[in-house]
């Protein structure tokens, strides 16, 4: 049974930074597995920002790219978001998404659609003002 669990939201001002973490218990990571971060911002539809390969291969929403890096600790079964000159429009409810199956490998990359990750978190609030 996959849980996922994100910390590390909050608030902050425009131009700050957090860094979001993850971690994923009764997960395996295979070698075309995916995990990656999605966020909801308020009466918005779901959107993903970065997700990552089982290799470190990365993928970024184009509004985040040069802002956000998404890492990996797969020996603590751990990712993270590092979030840098945040912005109000960043402002929503972020996720933690698995696919351990490889429905969500592309080659040598990961969607960034969230169709093909099966397990998610709870979420975690990213207010910017």
């Amino acid at each position: 049974h996959v849980q996922l669990v994100e910390s590390g939201g909050g608030s902050v001002q425009a131009g700050g930074s957090l860094r979001l973490s993850c971690v994923a218990s009764g997960y395996t990571y295979i070698s075309h597995s995916c995990m990656g971060w999605f966020r909801r911002p308020p009466g918005q539809a779901r959107e993903g920002v970065a997700a990552i390969a089982n290799d470190g291969s990365a993928t970024y929403a184009d509004s985040v790219k040069g802002r956000f890096t998404i890492s990996q600790d797969i020996a603590r079964k751990t990712l993270h978001l590092q979030m840098n000159s945040l912005k109000p429009e960043d402002t929503a409810m972020y996720y933690c998404a698995a696919d351990p199956w490889g429905g969500a490998r592309f080659g040598s990359t990961c969607t960034l659609a969230p169709k093909p990750f099966g397990f998610w978190g709870q979420g975690t609030q990213v207010t910017v003002s």
